[in-house]
């Protein structure tokens, strides 16, 4: 299925292992472009359903691409009732996040911007994510041991924690993970024309 978008070159903008083991998994062909370093804040007054979209744009306007590239940009944020957790500042941090979210449903929202020279589509999905209640170990042992520092709300769905402590999903499973590949390709499918 290379072939999905052949009229653009594809570029993933993205630092993100598990971002590039997902588009990957589309068996499209593209090219990894990192480096830009980009100011992920937001204005205070943005609903939080909106600020990874609102990220996932200014990640792609940080690039300057040529009119046969197709960048793909992404961003993930975690919303627990009114409170959006982002990346842990540090493991204590981390062990907060997840002591908020034990228990709870949360929304994990992934905003994507994909954009060429002509044209540019952002979206976001939301799937809901409920944990299990965690015992202070449970978390300890997590926390020390996967350091899940880059990741947002301080867990990554497909290690260790995502198998003992995620007790129900309602959504796409690929975008807790940091990507829902099924609507990027499909929005590929429209840039393919």
């Amino acid at each position: 299925m290379s072939g999905v978008c052949k009229n653009y070159k594809i570029i993933l903008a993205s630092g993100s292992p598990r971002r590039r083991e997902l588009l990957s998994a589309l068996d499209i062909d593209y090219e990894l472009r990192v480096g830009n370093d980009v100011d992920e804040s937001y204005p205070a007054s943005l609903p939080p359903l909106e600020i990874a979209e609102y990220i996932s744009r200014k990640k792609s306007s940080a690039y300057v691409i040529a009119d046969d590239e197709l960048l793909i940009t992404a961003d993930t944020v975690v919303v627990l009732g009114s409170e959006v957790l982002g990346k842990p500042k540090d493991l204590d941090d981390a062990k907060r996040m997840l002591g908020l979210l034990a228990g709870k449903t949360h929304q994990v929202v992934t905003g994507c911007c994909l954009r060429t020279n002509a044209r540019e589509k952002h979206f976001s999905v939301v799937s809901d994510v409920t944990f299990a209640p965690l015992a202070q170990g449970e978390i300890d042992y997590y926390v020390e041991t996967y350091r899940p520092l880059d990741k947002a709300g301080a867990y990554g769905v497909q290690e260790w924690i995502g198998c003992v402590g995620v007790s129900e999903i309602r959504g796409s499973y690929f975008n807790v993970m940091g990507l829902p590949v099924q609507r990027v390709y499909e929005a590929l499918k429209e840039f393919a024309g």
